[in-house]
C-alpha cells in the first residue's frame, strides 16, 4: 500500500516482494512440517521420559525446572529464532511443568519475555540486525551489540521480576475470568 502510494509499485517491485513473502512463508511452513513428526519421533523414541528425568535431577523441584527452562531458552535464543524454539524445544518441555501443575499462563508470559530478549542477543538477534540497516555509516556491528547491553538487561530484569512475582503476569486473566 505505501509503495502503491508513493508511486512506487511496479510489476518488479511486485514480483519481489511476493518472491520474499513466499520464499519466507515456505520455511516457515517447513518448519512447522517438520516439527511433528519431529515431537512423534522424540516421543515415541522415549524422549519425554528423557526430558522428565533430566527436570526430576535438578535442585529446587518446580521453581528450579522453571529457572532451568529460562536459561535454556535464554541461550538457545542466542543461535534459533523465535519459531524453532517454540515449535521444536517448547514442545519436549511443556509436559513436564503441567506434570507439576505450573500455571500455564505465568509460565507462557515468561517464555515470551525470553522469546522477546531473544531478539535483542548477539550473535544472531533480528532487531540487532534491523538496526544495523538502518544506521548510519559509522556505527559499527560492535557498537549495535553494545547499545543493545543495557536493553537486555532490561529484558532479564522483567523476566526476573514476573518469576519473583507470578501475580504480575496472572492478575489480569485473573480480572477476566480466565
Amino acid at each position: 500500500m505505501i509503495a502503491g502510494c508513493a508511486g512506487r509499485l511496479n510489476r518488479d517491485t511486485l514480483k519481489q516482494t511476493l518472491h520474499g513473502t513466499l520464499s519466507i512463508s515456505a520455511m516457515i511452513f517447513l518448519i512447522l512440517l517438520c516439527s511433528q513428526p519431529f515431537s512423534l519421533a522424540f516421543r515415541g523414541l522415549g524422549g519425554e521420559a528423557l526430558v522428565h528425568d533430566l527436570f526430576d535431577l535438578l535442585p529446587g523441584g518446580e521453581l528450579g525446572a522453571i529457572l532451568f527452562l529460562m536459561v535454556l531458552l535464554f541461550v538457545l535464543g542466542f543461535f534459533l529464532e523465535w519459531i524453532e524454539i517454540s515449535y521444536i524445544a517448547l514442545p519436549m518441555f511443556l509436559p513436564v511443568f503441567m506434570g507439576y501443575g505450573t500455571d500455564m499462563v505465568w509460565l507462557a508470559i515468561l517464555v515470551a519475555l525470553n522469546l522477546q530478549m531473544s531478539f535483542l542477543t548477539p550473535p544472531f538477534g533480528w532487531s540487532l540486525f534491523f538496526l544495523k540497516g538502518v544506521a548510519p555509516p559509522g556505527i559499527s556491528t560492535r557498537d549495535i551489540y553494545a547499545g543493545a547491553l543495557p536493553f537486555v538487561g532490561l529484558q532479564i530484569l522483567a523476566v526476573a521480576l514476573v518469576f519473583c512475582f507470578p501475580t504480575l503476569a496472572t492478575w489480569l486473566p485473573k480480572a477476566v475470568g480466565w
